[in-house]
Formats: structure tokens, sequence, C-alpha cells
């Protein structure tokens, strides 16, 4: 078991124990003329009563595009043909959408018009279903008019459960098949070869090749290690498993099953020849591998951090070059916005005086371990090597993308004197979406909100009866890159002393075209060698010796313990305070900021399983794979150490307000990824909510208009540009080029510097010109002001850390291009720092050399003009050079979000926002 030194009453809580371009190829109108339709199911209206419910009204949410995330075959086919939608498959689009230009004017009795209301129950006549699934007697599925959300309503547990599972069926059974797939590596062979499938499936089996073994072993294992909690997860996990699978035999049978299995040749639609295969239990474990990874994985890119440290001291020597390194690390800037802003400190993976056991690799010699072996056919074509190489670089990189937001404020500073919330979870955008909205009333769980498809046996996100709760990814590093040093051959390494084979797992997977997917047939093996120290990334010498580079993290084949944490926090005989969440959130070892918020409290807790590391390990660079430099008790067999103590994260009780953004937590908190410095997507959060709370009197309205302008800002204009302005303008700008293009960045900034659209619907962005400039103007500034001083070998190495530009264009993380997510990685802190210590500002925290003209603002000048004119230049059709979606220069369009087709239904998109996809807005009014 792992082991955790209580040092406070903190601590004593804890108690013991992308499917793109579906449908390509079909002949649609051939084939619904062909089709039987499926009976629709019905069931008599029944009453839903609230129960318990202490949020007076005033809980609402919003999860687009829709709940219903499956379709028949005829129904998908319309849609593509028609662009028909089913009930209630686009229904939360449009409010969600419409907040962009209708938040100015939003008062607490608007908020619904934008948002769902969130109480518990359904009103009488707002009933629009009421199924008893397979007959039970023990649960019943009430559904509301306005948006199909399932009201789970059970008088056992297993009832409670079952229905849950086949509620989840009737709205995601698809997406949870195609994710089950993705976490077990073999989505190509269940949904076709389309490159960016063989992306998705080796993106997240690289860090996760788990074997059927492993997946039982974790099972088993959170059972054994939670007591009773243990053995009712795994008896509500089997009656969910139930539930799905009554669904799939009722909807085989009745011929209502999602659309996409005869698209991808799994059924068919004469006949209904073919078969769906039931969920089983390591199933789950599998999809918990997958969201892990995307949300719930700091750490990592070590490697990257060594290549460019040894850049660096090239470039300036040993002592300099470490210097500048750790100016562009930041690893605790002084100027970066907190979480936790009451000076309170929370050491965690801080640098060591005397660094010990580091293993850098020999210049030039890394080497990234190859997956894809004996590609044959589309699976080794030029499409899949890029795809390949893109899910190699987002496997590898501390920059975990997509992330979420939450701003809290405590009942003093609000109109009411309860706390007021608004916070959810940005994980991009999908069709169908992947979390789900649900109210689960059953015994021992009491709560409304989202749960990822598959994963729904408890609300995840969401409310209980007198108490709400979110969270946003924190990317502390849980991740260490070790140095297994070689023997025999490639494929043995030393272990403690001991020549070791690695083992060696493999995926092989083949494809071949169907109506869904066109992809011509093709097939590979994935290949991955695992050690003690976890699978192997990277080869390189170290000192002359042959190493692999193996990545261990603490979550490695824990992927189901979390669910007792989960468990918890819906059950309203266990959460009833601040400190009880706390404790409930202490068993997700997920890297989460969690904030909690009832008529009285607020608090926040960080979880994770935070490894103790070795003295004098820096857990930025890979340290040797020896017994000295191994986490602190750490049992390889069962991947279990020493995790630092609760009162260790960054933790509060009643702060007078949160936010969070995937900023920095807290004080001398590190985290893996890079960026948290002066300028942080963050401070577009932090500087609205100081100024509402120093006003005092918050209301939901306000904050939500908080959140809402945040989310329209373009963080380089708002925290950046003016002082690029200031530099400028220290002399009369004469250049009439660069005179216009000044003229209209600063007039875009007295306007606010948002990037929002003329009027709802235009698709034309107001203050269009500015936009376009700067969007071209920021990565040649960047480059003017750094690689000259850096030198190119630096500046690109420094990249792979930290990319330079993060528009709301630009294609970047798991989702790609039209994800929302924005300016969560940029160069902005270091522009903002560079720029005001050439100004003669005061930097705290400032990079070690100043860049911009060598320190000379007149130099610096010079290179913004001339980059800036370079920029005014270039034409909206190079700056936006169109995609499948979006023709050349239609800067609207690039920017805009698009629901990504997981399966065969479309919708439209929408105008860009840079916000949470399940949002709550939340204030309850008393408390049990």
């Amino acid at each position: 078991m792992p082991r955790r030194t209580s040092r406070t009453s903190l601590d004593r809580l804890r108690t013991p124990g992308r499917l793109t371009g579906f449908l390509k190829t079909a002949s649609i109108c051939v084939l619904i003329a062909g089709l039987l339709s499926p009976l629709a199911q019905t069931a008599s209206a029944a009453e839903a009563a609230a129960a318990n419910d202490y949020c007076g009204g005033q809980c609402s949410d919003i999860l687009p595009p829709g709940e219903n995330g499956n379709a028949t075959l005829a129904q998908v086919l319309l849609n593509q043909a028609f662009g028909t939608q089913p009930d209630h498959a686009e229904d939360q689009l449009g409010p969600y959408a419409n907040l962009a230009k209708g938040y100015s004017a939003l008062t607490n009795s608007t908020i619904n018009t934008f948002f769902n209301d969130a109480s518990f129950g359904v009103p009488s006549d707002q009933v629009a279903s009421t199924l008893s699934p397979a007959g039970r007697t023990d649960v019943t599925i009430v559904r509301d008019k306005k948006t199909g959300v399932p009201h789970i309503t059970g008088t056992t547990r297993y009832g409670t459960e079952f229905g849950a599972g086949y509620a989840a069926a009737q709205d995601r059974l698809w997406l949870m098949d195609v994710f089950r797939h993705v976490g077990r590596g073999q989505l190509t062979a269940f949904a076709g070869g389309a490159a960016s499938n063989q992306g998705l499936e080796q993106q997240f089996w690289r860090n996760a090749p788990y074997s059927e073994a492993d997946l039982q072993a974790q099972i088993d294992n959170a059972v054994a290690n939670n007591g009773t909690r243990g053995q009712q997860a795994l008896a509500d996990a089997n009656a969910y498993l139930a539930g799905i699978n009554s669904y799939i035999d009722a909807s085989d049978s009745g011929r209502y099953f999602p659309g996409e299995y005869v698209l991808t040749g799994h059924k068919d639609s004469v006949t209904n020849a073919g078969t769906i295969d039931h969920f089983k239990i390591t199933d789950l474990v599998a999809l918990a591998s997958v969201i892990g990874a995307l949300f719930g994985s700091g750490g990592g890119g070590e490697v990257n951090n060594a290549i460019s440290l040894l850049a660096a001291q090239e470039q300036y020597g040993v002592t300099k070059g470490t210097e500048v390194w750790e100016s562009f690390r930041e690893r605790n800037d002084p100027e970066a916005v907190l979480t936790v802003h009451n000076g309170e400190s929370f050491p965690y993976a801080t640098k060591p005086a005397n660094a010990q056991g580091e293993a850098l690799p020999d210049a030039g010699s890394v080497t990234t371990e190859p997956l894809v072996h004996d590609a044959t056919g589309t699976g080794g074509d030029q499409s899949a090597s890029a795809a390949s190489a893109r899910a190699t670089a987002n496997a590898l990189t501390s920059a975990k993308r997509g992330m979420s937001n939450a701003l809290v404020v405590s009942g003093k500073n609000t109109a009411s004197g309860h706390p007021v919330a608004v916070f959810g979870p940005q994980t991009g955008y999908f069709a169908p979406q992947l979390l789900m909205l649900q109210e689960i009333q059953g015994p021992g769980i009491s709560a409304r909100g989202a749960s990822f498809a598959g994963l729904s046996m408890y609300v995840e996100l969401g409310r209980g009866q007198d108490y709400s709760w979110s969270a946003t990814t924190s990317g502390q590093d849980i991740i260490d890159t070790y140095a297994v040093e070689l023997c025999q051959d490639d494929y043995h390494y030393l272990y403690h002393g001991t020549c070791t084979a690695m083992e060696k797992i493999e995926q092989k997977n083949s494809w071949a075209p169907t109506t869904a997917d066109g992809t011509a047939a093709g097939s590979y093996t994935m290949r991955v060698w695992r050690t003690k120290y976890g699978p192997v990334e990277y080869r390189a010498t170290v000192g002359g010796k042959k190493v692999a580079y193996t990545t261990l993290r603490s979550s490695y084949l824990h992927e189901a313990d979390s669910i007792i944490g989960f468990q918890m926090l819906n059950d309203p005989d266990y959460v009833k305070s601040p400190q009880t969440f706390q404790s409930a959130v202490q068993h997700i070892n997920y890297t989460f900021n969690w904030f909690y918020a009832d008529s009285t409290h607020t608090a926040y807790y960080n979880s994770g399983n935070n490894p103790v590391r070795a003295s004098g390990v820096d857990a930025e660079f890979p340290v040797w794979a020896q017994a000295v430099y191994d986490w602190k008790n750490w049992n390889p067999t069962t991947n279990t150490a020493d995790y630092t103590p609760a009162s260790a994260h960054p933790n509060s009780i009643d702060q007078d307000y949160y936010v969070s953004w995937n900023n920095k937590q807290a004080l001398d908190y590190a985290t893996a990824s890079w960026g948290d410095g002066s300028v942080h997507r963050g401070n577009l959060l932090e500087d609205r909510v100081k100024k509402l709370v120093a006003a005092g009197g918050v209301t939901r309205a306000s904050l939500v208009k908080a959140m809402a302008d945040a989310s329209l800002a373009d963080l380089r204009a708002e925290d950046v540009l003016p002082d690029l302005l200031k530099v400028i303008n220290s002399s009369t700008v004469t250049d009439s080029t660069a005179a216009a293009a000044v003229s209209k960045l600063q007039a875009w900034l007295t306007a606010g510097g948002k990037r929002t659209e003329t009027s709802a619907g235009s698709k034309k962005y107001a203050d269009a010109d500015a936009i376009r400039i700067l969007d071209a103007w920021w990565p040649l500034l960047a480059q003017g002001i750094f690689e000259p001083g850096l030198g190119t070998g630096l500046y690109t190495a420094l990249q792979a850390n930290l990319p330079v530009d993060e528009s709301p264009s630009a294609a970047h993380g798991p989702t790609g291009a039209h994800a929302g997510s924005s300016f969560q990685y940029g160069w902005w802190s270091y522009v903002d720092k560079d720029v005001r210590a050439v100004l003669g500002e005061s930097v705290r925290g400032p990079l070690a050399d100043k860049y911009c003209g060598g320190g000379s603002l007149s130099a610096c000048r010079d290179i913004l003009i001339s980059t800036l004119k370079t920029a005014a230049g270039k034409t909206a059709a190079q700056v936006y050079p169109g995609d499948d979606l979006c023709s050349a220069g239609d800067q609207w369009c690039a920017d805009s979000i698009v629901q990504r087709t997981l399966g065969g239904i479309k919708h439209y998109n929408i105008s860009w926002q840079n916000r949470p996809t399940f949002q709550q807005v939340v204030e309850f009014t008393s408390h049990r």
C-alpha cells in the first residue's frame, strides 16, 4: 500500500484503506430509401419530485451540443443529407454560443437563457418520458422536455446504478465503444484506418500499454485496498455494466442501436447480422486511462528539458547557460498568478541546492523510440507518418492542453452573503460530447452534473444536495524520466545491478474501407518496450553509455483508484463540509485542482499522488535508474510509493476568492509545464474577479460576465500589446505602414482587445484588421526579439518546451484547430518581461539577459517596427490559410469552434469563446 505520513488534521481526513470526415463516401439518399424506421421508445410520463435541493433554483449548467449522442442509421443519414438533428442532439449549442454576444446585458433572472436549470428533479409539466429500464421496478429514468437529460431515481443501489448504465448507453453508446477501443489501442481496427484514428490510438496507447491482466489487476487492487467502499465500487460498476449491456441487447433486438455500427461494418442494416460487444469491467479502466491521460497526468518533458539546457550551455557556457535556462523555465516566478494567493507556501518539486543523479544525454544522441512497426498500406503512408509524429509529440510533452477554469467568490464578498461559483472543465468540443449530463438519486447517491461517457456510475463534476464541486487540470509533476543503462543488447537493462529483459507489449491492428471511413486497407504493429521504470520513450547515450529513457508516473497501473473519491463526492452522508470535500478528493490520484462551494463556505484542494523523491533529485531532468534515486519506498511490482501528505498539497478554505485557468497553484509549488510567468491566461480571470471582489456585492450574473468577458479576450492584446506599443511610440512613428498598423492596434485596445463579432451571427470580427495584424505579428516579433540573442539552436530548443503562440486559429493539442481553448501556452511572459526591462520598468524574476535589441530601446523599437510592417503586409489568406471547413482568409471561421465528429451527426460551428465545455453557475441558499 502507498504510505502517506499524516501530519495535520487535514491529512487525517483521508480515510484508510476523432473520426474526421465521417460518411464521406456514403450514398446517403439511396440508403435512406432502403431503411425501415425503428420504433421509437415510449413510456408514460411520471412526475419527478425534487428532494433535498438546497440551491433555491440558483444552480445552472450547460453542456453543448446536446444530451442525445446516439442516432439511428436513418437519423445519421438524414443529418448528412439534410442537416436534420435528432431530438436533443443540438439544443444546448445555441444557448452556449449566444452568451458570447449576450453576456453584457446578463442579469440573475436571465442566466437560464444561456444555461439549463440544474435543480434536482423535473417539474410534472416538464416530464417528457418515464422509463423503467428492462422492466425493473427499482429504478426509473425520467427525461425532461427541454434538454432530454436523464434523471435517474432508484430505490435500491443496484437499480440506481443499473439505470445509470442504461441511460449512458442510451445517450453515448457509440462514443463509449470508440473510447474503450482507443484505450486498448484498437481504434483503427474498430472504426477505420483514417490518419486521425491512427494518431489517436497511438497517442494514448504509448503511455498506457496495458494488457488485459494489467486492467484486471487495477480493479482487483482498487477493491482490495479500499475496504467497504472498494466493495461498493465494484458492485456499482457491475450494476452499471449490466445496465449498459441491457440497453445493447434491447437496442439490437429493437434495431434502434447507433447507426455508426452499420456504417463501420459491425452490423447489417438489412439482416441485422453482426454483434455489438457487451461491455466488461476492464473496459471501464481502458476508458479511464484515456481520460486520465488527457486531463489528469501532469509531468513529463524531462528529456526536452535536458536538450534545451544543453543548448543553453552550448550557447553561453555552463554557468551562464544554466542561468539563462532557469530564467526561461520560471519555476517559481514571483509575478505568476496564484490560486492560493494568501502567501502560503507549498514546496514541491523545487530546485535542489545540489542536484544528484542527473542523467543528461550526450549532445545529439537522443532519438525517440518508434512505436509503429511493420506498417503496410495506409498504415505507413505520408498522412500516417504525419499523424504518428503529432501523436508522439502530444504524448511526450509536458504541455497538456484543453483544461478548465474556475471562478469562486466567498460569501463575504457577494450580494447575498452566500458563495458564488462559475466553473467547469474545458474538455474540447465533440459530437457527441465526451461528457454527458445526468441526475442520480438513490441510496447513498444524490447528485446532478457531468460525467465522462462510459464512466458515469457517479457524477464526476457537478452538484450535490447542498454543495457543488468542479476541477481544473493542475499539471504538477507526477511523471519522472529515468535513464536505464543497457546491457547485453538494446532490450536488456540494469535493474538494481542485474541485467533484466525488457517486456515487449504489442498491439497489431489492420483495417479495410467502410462506408464511414473510406481509407484504403492498411495495418501496423504498435510495440512498446516496458521496464520496471515504465515504458521506453527515448534512447540516447549518457557519458558514452547506451541508455533508454523511460517514463514512470504515479498513476500508472492506478487509473481505477480514483473511483473511490468520485463515489464519496456523490454521497450526501460523506460530503457535508469543506473539510469532508477535501477528504473525498484526496482519494483522486489525477492531477486536478478541485473547487467547492456551499451556502456558507468555499474550498480548494490540489489532488494527485505526488511521489516523495530521493534527496537531491531534480524533477526537471532525467535521473539514473538506480535504487538511491528511486521514489521513497517505491514498489515496482505495484508501482506504489510514499506520497506527499495532504497538508503539503495546495489547499485552502474560505479564501476571499479563487481563480484557476491551469495557472500556478501556490508559492513554491512547481508544475511540469512551462509558462507560469508574469502573463498567463489565468490573469484574465484574476484581474476581473479581483476587481469584482474589491467592489463587493458579487452576484451570479456579475461573475458569469467576468468569465464571459475573459473568454473573448486576446491575452496578448490585453496584457502585452500595451507595452509593445509603448516601445514603438517612444518616438514618433514616421513610416506610414507602421503608423496605420499602430493606429488599428490602439483602436482595438481601446475597444477592449476582444475577438468578438460585429453583431451576433455576423461571422465577421470587429477590429478584424487589428486582429489579423497581431496574429501575424506575434510569431515574427518573438523571433525578432529572442533569436538573435539566444541563437537559432537554443531558440528552437526552447520552443519544444513552450510553443511561441497559441492563437484561437492555431492547430494545437489533441483536438487540433477549432478547439476553443487558447492562450494556455506561449511566450507572452517572456516578451512581457523583456520589453518591460528594456523600457526600464521594474521586473520581478527577470530573464537572465535583455534580448530585444540587445537591451537598447531604440534597437528594440526598430525590431518591433520592422516585424510589424511585415505582419501588416500579410493578407488574411496568408494568416488564415484555410482547411476542410474554412476558406482561406476567413478569419472568423478560422477561429470558430467545431464539434468534432466522433460519430455520424454533424453540427454547425460557433463563434470563438475560450471557456469551459461543461459549466456550472451555482449559489446555494441554505444547508442541511
